[in-house]
């Protein structure tokens, strides 16, 4: 068997589009050091739509890229994670203080004030559905 020299091969583009895609900043940089979003509330397939016209001057480079890319379609949070190439819980607090700032608005926030179904009535109705299966 003749030795192989994983030098001899040439580099993967692949490895070389992951060099251009290296954080120039650290992501929790990004939120000020934030981990948490100020919208507990918000889903990840939450979807996010930009306000006609907003004010771009003055914000970072994915901010302007989330207003965007949610100018002319919905997108969820998953997705525009995806857009910029930022870890999830970094866009979810980037969405959440454009929320608060009024430049976009959250479609499908889970509501907090609806309890779980934990009456006995339902509990039943469960119950009965299940055995009759």
């Amino acid at each position: 068997m003749i030795p192989v020299d994983p030098l001899d091969f040439p580099a993967d583009e692949a490895d070389d589009e992951a060099d251009d895609r290296a954080y120039a900043v650290r992501p929790y940089a990004l939120t000020g050091g934030r981990t948490r979003a100020t919208k507990p509330d918000l889903a990840l397939e939450a979807l996010v739509q930009a306000v006609a016209s907003p004010d771009t001057l003055g914000l970072t480079p994915e901010r302007r890229r989330i207003l965007e890319l949610t100018a002319h379609q919905f997108l969820s949070v998953m997705e525009l994670a995806a857009h910029v190439e930022l870890p999830v819980g970094i866009v979810r607090v980037i969405v959440s203080d454009l929320a608060d700032s009024g430049s976009v608005r959250i479609h499908g926030l889970s509501s907090t004030s609806t309890a779980p179904a934990t009456s006995l009535s339902v509990l039943e109705s469960v119950l009965n559905g299940i055995s009759s299966l």
